[in-house]
């Protein structure tokens, strides 16, 4: 069976890459003479053309339904369809298919219609030459290519747009004093899988009295719409947090954003705050059902699971508030479940937890901006095995300096 053909590959040779292969050509036309002149040119031209005839665009509908050509050539004087009626039932029925117009002597203001329409060339009954129509057939696949690739460049180009601008929302650059007595490193590693962006997200704040706060979250899924809800939540969070509200009422804020913004009513996120009081080793952590974080020191990591609270969206009003403290020369090291969601590298198995505790405790000697590059890498190594990690990535990592 012969190979369909792919509109969107296009032929790195150009117009003579075309030339060299075999085309599968639709005439719709309805006189049968016609039909045969038209076959006559195309055995005249020599070239390796296969016609296949439809009289009507109902039984080109049929035969389109089977199997699709690489050309159209059409006439504009069918029984079921005139004019540029005819170009646009074609176009309805297959959008990336070239199409030539087949005009009269008389109607050849037509054919500029029809390309004005979709048409990509036209040809004049009783003025073509064999390898005029040869010709013809060769450009109009190749610059229907050409179109398909240009509007393919086009969305990709606006996809990226897109993806840029949600995560200037959901990473911000953090918003500190010119001395915070903190240092911070953040890492996001998204997964392009299909081409959308996640929904995770975070931020760092200074608020006046010289309290650091930290965030990160992760709405469930991916696609603009969580990404987008992402991008809200962490502005509110910032926007709450500068206002001075905090644990339990700085929640219920972001639960009512959440279940104002989100598309659907089973969209739920987790959310990890942190606050780190000026001129102390204390600090208080907020979790909503987000994962807990590694304490990473000198030559040390731990995992730290601060009581927890029900993620954002579940119509809760508690969550614990957590005081702990961050030994000297420590840091928290906040991230997102894709981090050790992907495959260990056996098997089918899981990082999980533990193995990200174990991959991170090979790296404790690392300082912190190297233990947060290379934490990332290990996972991502391990799962290349199974196509690499298939979730974004979200780490931030927060040391005092003094």
């Amino acid at each position: 069976m012969r190979a369909p053909y792919d509109p969107r590959g296009l032929n790195p040779a150009g117009f003579a890459g075309a030339n060299q292969r075999s085309i599968l050509l639709l005439l719709i036309e309805d006189d049968q003479g016609d039909a045969i002149l038209v076959e006559e040119l195309i055995d005249d031209a020599g070239a390796d053309i296969t016609v296949d005839w439809a009289p009507s665009i109902a039984v080109a509908e049929e035969k389109l339904s089977v199997r699709r050509p690489d050309c159209v050539l059409l006439d504009l004087n069918l029984p079921d369809a005139n004019g540029i009626s005819a170009v646009d039932r074609v176009t309805k029925l297959d959008a990336t298919l070239p199409i030539v117009v087949l005009t009269g002597l008389n109607d050849e203001h037509f054919g500029m219609s029809a390309m004005a329409s979709g048409a990509q060339d036209y040809l004049v009954k009783g003025h073509v030459e064999p390898e005029t129509l040869h010709r013809s057939l060769l450009y109009a696949i190749e610059r229907k290519r050409a179109e398909l690739t240009a509007v393919d460049l086009h969305t990709t180009q606006a996809r990226a747009q897109e993806n840029a601008r949600l995560e200037r929302g959901l990473l911000p650059l953090p918003l500190l004093d010119d001395d915070p007595g903190v240092e911070i490193v953040t890492q996001y590693r998204p997964s392009r899988e299909n081409a959308l962006l996640g929904g995770d997200f975070y931020d760092v704040v200074q608020t006046p009295d010289g309290t650091v706060h930290v965030m990160v979250g992760d709405v469930a899924g991916h696609g603009p719409d969580e990404a987008a809800l992402g991008a809200a939540l962490r502005i509110a969070w910032r926007a709450f947090t500068f206002a001075g509200l905090r644990g339990n009422e700085r929640m219920r804020r972001l639960e009512q954003i959440l279940r104002a913004e989100r598309a659907g009513a089973g969209i739920f996120a987790t959310v990890l705050s942190v606050a780190l009081w000026p001129d102390s080793r204390g600090f208080t952590a907020v979790r909503a059902g987000h994962p807990g974080m590694l304490i990473h020191g000198p030559g040390t990591v731990e995992w730290s699971e601060p009581e927890p609270g029900p993620a954002l969206g579940l119509g809760a009003q508690q969550w614990p508030q957590n005081e702990m403290e961050l030994p000297e020369g420590h840091g928290l090291v906040l991230l997102t479940d894709g981090l050790f969601e992907g495959y260990s590298g056996v098997g089918n198995e899981r990082l999980g937890e533990d193995g990200l505790l174990e991959l991170a405790r090979s790296l404790a000697t690392l300082p912190g901006p190297e233990f947060v590059k290379t934490l990332i890498e290990g996972a991502e190594t391990r799962a290349q095995s199974h196509g690499g990690i298939s979730d974004d990535i979200a780490v931030l990592r927060v040391e005092r300096t003094r």
